[in-house]
């Protein structure tokens, strides 16, 4: 029943890009009170269906169901590949290890071409106080935003290009890393 609950939710996000509000729930699920749309999603969130922040708004723990994983795929000579079945993956448990510090940015500009990011990219990213260098961050850079490589010299912070075609950032006045990137997705 609460999969039933939870599938018109997600339908509806899929159409709309956002989550219905209290008087969309009751028409979805054909409730006549707004009383019985808020004891669903109490009943919802216990089960872990959605999420209640403190603010009383409403989220999707997963958005995306479960996957079919078949199997392996050779990127170099073909070779016979054998099917396996009954193996799943949820790309959001793979991909987002915490929900509330993870966020999609889309992606303008060529400078991170080397690294397979390219404009109209989404760049899934993880907020951070402790990047690593090498990481691809999200950077605010003397007042501008920007995605590089983090690299140190003299151990004194720069970003880097993945593009020959521009130059490494070395901050003027401040630099100031928010976010890594943890992967990349590309819709063909």
């Amino acid at each position: 029943m609460k999969t039933e609950y939870r599938d018109k939710i997600v339908s509806f996000y899929h159409k709309h890009g956002r989550l219905p509000g209290y008087k969309e729930m009751m028409g979805i699920f054909g409730f006549r009170s707004k009383n019985a749309v808020f004891k669903l999603i109490n009943k919802l969130v216990e089960a872990g269906v959605l999420n209640k922040d403190v603010k009383g708004r409403i989220s999707i723990n997963q958005i995306f169901d479960e996957i079919p994983l078949l199997g392996l795929v050779e990127a170099g000579i073909p070779e016979t590949a054998e099917e396996i079945r009954g193996d799943t993956l949820n790309l959001e448990e793979y991909l987002v290890d915490q929900k509330d510090s993870t966020y999609l940015l889309e992606v303008k500009g060529d400078s991170m071409i080397d690294a397979h990011i390219t404009e109209g990219d989404l760049v899934l990213v993880k907020r951070t106080n402790d990047p690593k260098e090498g990481d691809i961050v999200i950077a605010d850079v003397d007042g501008g935003w920007t995605m590089k490589y983090l690299r140190y010299k003299n151990g004194k912070a720069y970003l880097q290009p993945a593009n020959k075609n521009y130059s490494n950032i070395y901050p003027e006045y401040d630099m100031r890393i928010v976010a890594v990137v943890k992967a990349v997705i590309r819709k063909y």
